[in-house]
């Protein structure tokens, strides 16, 4: 098993040399909006996962993952050369949902907007239903005249209480 901070900068270097194999020595034209996003070892090293986005429809994403899949055993020789690792890992290719996931959220947050932009027309010329300030205040005739001891007076405490001292 090798240490997280090794498979992660392993899989740093998968990710460029994937990027650059398939840029400069698969001759692919499907591959040209093909985008490596991120890459995934497993933690013995022995399998690679590589993410990767393809920008334009669905028939660019069928032929894209088409041609990655022929250009497996290129990349993994690829791979292998560059690395020098003892057992070089196998690649897969995934495409990221995270385009997906980020326009998913794009439209949920119009959707919101939208929504404010209503609520925010249809309080324009709104009244409050009873009070404007709906908490109650005290009046100047609800306060009672509360009478004030002096301040130099010695309040005795009660002598059955715990920790009581008596002051006469």
């Amino acid at each position: 098993m090798a240490d997280a901070p090794r498979a992660r900068r392993l899989a740093k270097r998968i990710s460029q040399i994937v990027a650059s194999t398939l840029e400069h020595e698969v001759k692919d034209p499907r591959l040209a909006m093909v985008t490596i996003t991120d890459t995934r070892l497993t933690p013995d090293l022995r399998e690679a996962t590589v993410f990767y986005t393809v920008y334009g429809g669905e028939p660019e994403r069928t032929g894209s993952a088409a041609a990655l899949a022929s250009a497996k055993g290129v990349v993994r020789s690829a791979v292998g050369r560059q690395t020098g690792v003892r057992f070089t890992p196998t690649v897969e290719f995934v495409p990221d949902a995270v385009p997906e996931g980020a326009a998913r959220l794009d439209e949920l947050l119009e959707a919101a907007r939208q929504a404010d932009a209503e609520v925010e027309a249809l309080a324009v010329g709104a009244t409050y239903a009873g009070e404007a300030d709906p908490y109650r205040k005290p009046r100047e005739d609800d306060v009672e005249d509360v009478p004030v001891g002096d301040e130099d007076e010695e309040v005795d405490a009660p002598a059955d209480l715990p920790g009581a001292r008596s002051t006469g």
